[in-house]
C-alpha cells in the first residue's frame, strides 16, 4: 500500500461532545415563589377588609365593638316601617325578636316589603342607625298557579 498524496483528504477524527452547561434551578424557583407571594398578597391582604358579615340583630349586639364601621348584613323581621315615595326615604325597624335597631334606606322599594316580613339590609351602623345601601326582601317559597279565572281576580285582589 502506498502512503496517501498531497492531494489526498486526511481521515476526520470524531470531536469530543460538547459538555451541556447545566443552569441552576434557583431562578425559576426563586420566581415562581415571589408570584405565589404576590397573588396570595393580593388575594388575602386585602380579604380582611372586605368581608360582609352577616347577623341578626341580637348578634350585632353582642359583636358591637369588632363590626363598628365594617360593612355588614343584618337579617330580621321590619316594624314600623314608613315609606315615602316621593323622596324615596324609607325608615323602619329590623328586629330578631331579643333586639331592634332603626334603619334608615333610600331608594326604591318593592311591592313585597310590608310589615312582620323578612329582610336583609346592607349597609354601615352610623350612630345608632344603621343606613342601608341595599334591601332584600324574603318572600314566599311557594307558587301556586291559578287554576280558574275566579281564582286569578282573588288573587290581584289580595295583592292590592
Amino acid at each position: 500500500m502506498s502512503a496517501p498524496g498531497p492531494d489526498a483528504p486526511t481521515p476526520l477524527t470524531p470531536l469530543p461532545q460538547a459538555r451541556r452547561r447545566r443552569r441552576s434551578p434557583l431562578p425559576v424557583v426563586l420566581g415562581v415563589a415571589a408570584l405565589v407571594g404576590l397573588t396570595a398578597t393580593i388575594a388575602f391582604g386585602n380579604l380582611n377588609r372586605s368581608l360582609e358579615y352577616f347577623v341578626t340583630p341580637s348578634e350585632y349586639q353582642q359583636q358591637e365593638a369588632e363590626l363598628q364601621g365594617r360593612p355588614v348584613r343584618i337579617g330580621g323581621l321590619v316594624k314600623a316601617a314608613k315609606y315615602d315615595p316621593q323622596t324615596l326615604d324609607l325608615r323602619f325597624t329590623v328586629t330578631d325578636g331579643s333586639a331592634s335597631f332603626p334603619v334608615q334606606y333610600r331608594g326604591a322599594v318593592t311591592d313585597l316589603f310590608k310589615e312582620n316580613q323578612g329582610v336583609v339590609v346592607r349597609g354601615e351602623f352610623q350612630g345608632e342607625t344603621f343606613h342601608a345601601t341595599d334591601l332584600v326582601v324574603k318572600h314566599s317559597e311557594e307558587y301556586n298557579v291559578p287554576k280558574t279565572q275566579a281564582e286569578l281576580k282573588d288573587m290581584i285582589k289580595s295583592a292590592d
